[in-house]
């Protein structure tokens, strides 16, 4: 499943993406560019992944969530998907990110 990035509205200096489909080292650019655009984005105080819709990520996505988690405050919205959850579980990853299985809004608290 080719995947979907859905930039929402900023919200009291949140932006969320929404993520669906497969994220690997061929298919991730689109996320990757919206992230950088969120990080330097006047007035996004914080970065919201929705990555309920993830159907596949690998180690490049991994990468992907620990360059932006150290550029920005950096929350996962939930719940995690198994194997997004099984990898970042895994690599003791889900250590390191906030995750959120509540409405978006939340997000902003």
């Amino acid at each position: 499943m080719e995947p979907t990035v859905t930039v929402l509205p900023d919200h009291d200096g949140l932006r969320v993406l929404q993520c669906s489909g497969e994220f690997d080292a061929d298919t991730e650019g689109g996320l990757d560019a919206a992230c950088d655009e969120a990080i330097a984005a006047a007035g996004v105080e914080r970065l919201a992944l929705d990555v309920r819709g993830i159907t596949f990520a690998d180690s490049s996505f991994l990468n992907l969530l620990l360059r932006v988690h150290g550029a920005c405050d950096l929350v996962l919205l939930g719940p995690l998907p198994p194997q997004l959850d099984r990898l970042l579980e895994m690599t003791g990853a889900n250590l390191l990110f906030a995750i959120d299985d509540g409405p978006a809004e939340r997000a902003a608290g």
